[in-house]
C-alpha cells in the first residue's frame, strides 16, 4: 500500500517561499506520476501541478506557472513543490497524489492522497 505525507507548509508573508515536500512509504514511487492539488475554504479542489514517474514531463495551472516547480528525487521516495512569489489566492490546503505512471487530468485519475498542508499566505 502507497502512503503519502506532506510537509513544508506554513504562514509566509506575500511575495515569500515555501517548499512542499511529499514522502512516500510502502512501495517506491518509480511507476507513479505525483500531482499537487489545493482546496480553499469555499472552493472546489483543483490541480497546480504534475510530474511523470520519470520526471521527464511535467504540467502546471496556468495561475501557478513561473511561480511555482515540480520536482521529485526517486532515490528519496519524494516529491517536492517550490512556490516562489507567493499571494493571498495561494493560500490553501496542498495535497499531493499519486497514479501510475502519467499525468491525468483531473483529481479523479488519482488512487494515493496524502492527508494535505496548510498554506496560509498573509501580512
Amino acid at each position: 500500500q502507497l502512503q503519502l505525507v506532506e510537509s513544508g507548509g506554513g504562514l509566509v508573508q506575500p511575495g515569500g517561499s515555501l517548499r512542499l515536500s511529499c514522502a512516500a512509504s510502502g512501495l517506491t514511487l518509480d511507476y507513479y506520476a505525483i500531482g499537487w492539488f489545493r482546496q480553499a475554504p469555499g472552493k472546489e479542489r483543483e490541480g497546480v501541478s504534475c510530474i511523470s514517474n520519470s520526471g521527464r514531463s511535467t504540467n502546471y495551472a496556468d495561475s501557478v506557472k513561473g511561480r511555482f516547480t515540480i520536482s521529485r528525487d526517486n532515490a528519496k521516495n519524494t516529491a517536492y513543490l517550490q512556490m516562489n512569489s507567493l499571494t493571498p489566492e495561494d493560500t490553501a490546503v496542498y495535497y499531493c497524489a499519486a497514479r501510475i505512471l502519467s499525468c491525468a487530468r483531473g483529481p479523479d485519475a488519482y488512487d494515493y492522497w496524502g492527508q494535505g498542508t496548510q498554506v496560509t499566505v498573509s501580512s
